[in-house]
């Protein structure tokens, strides 16, 4: 799920860049210096599911992770996206850095919106943790999908066919993320639970 350069209209390209800084901003801000190490950790695993692609019909698949890096990182979600986005963009040419903006966008705000999910659906001993985790994890897959829709959308007629199919096409990952989000958390809950707490009960989160 990365827009490419040309897609965008300048206007949206722009705008996308000048409000991608500002949450970057944000999440270096709000990030403890201690957690750093883990937010290596996620932006890695970021990085390396978006390089494993899945041919689905006319298009490609791959996992995204947004949700589980929100849970895991709360506010340095973005800017461990963004890390991870620059990235793929300078070594493999996975979106385009006119685009940069706009994927950051695409793909940080849903990570916000799982970690504040998960916060608020959530209690620090619940044994539902992993089911809250899993749905998280599957409405920022389908937020994602949405505003990328949304930003083909300002691209034209022509771009609303691909706007449907990249909707339909990532139903499966919501689903897969859904599941590894779900038991990844369940795993951590168990052995290492503060994991799941301290990235949004500091900095103001």
């Amino acid at each position: 799920m990365h827009l490419s350069d040309g897609v965008l209209p300048t206007a949206v390209a722009v705008g996308s860049f000048v409000a991608s800084g500002l949450c970057v901003a944000v999440s270096l801000k709000k990030t403890d210096p201690d957690n750093l190490p883990k937010i290596a950790v996620m932006t890695s695993a970021f990085f390396v599911a978006s390089l494993i692609h899945v041919p689905l019909g006319p298009t490609s698949v791959h996992l995204l992770l947004p949700g589980l890096v929100g849970i895991l990182t709360g506010w340095s979600a973005f800017l461990s996206i963004f890390l991870g986005l620059v990235l793929q963009s300078l070594l493999f040419q996975f979106g385009g850095l006119t685009a940069l903006g706009a994927n950051g966008l695409m793909m940080g705000l849903p990570a916000w919106c799982a970690a504040w999910l998960y916060r608020r659906a959530s209690g620090r001993q619940g044994k539902g943790m992993p089911v809250v985790a899993a749905l998280a994890s599957g409405t920022a897959v389908a937020l994602a999908a949405l505003i990328l829709a949304a930003l083909l959308a300002t691209g034209g007629e022509d771009f609303f066919g691909v706007a449907k199919i990249a909707i339909l096409a990532h139903v499966p990952v919501l689903v897969v993320e859904g599941v590894v989000s779900a038991f990844v958390v369940g795993f951590l809950q168990k052995v290492k639970p503060e994991l799941l707490w301290a990235p949004m009960e500091r900095r103001g989160a």
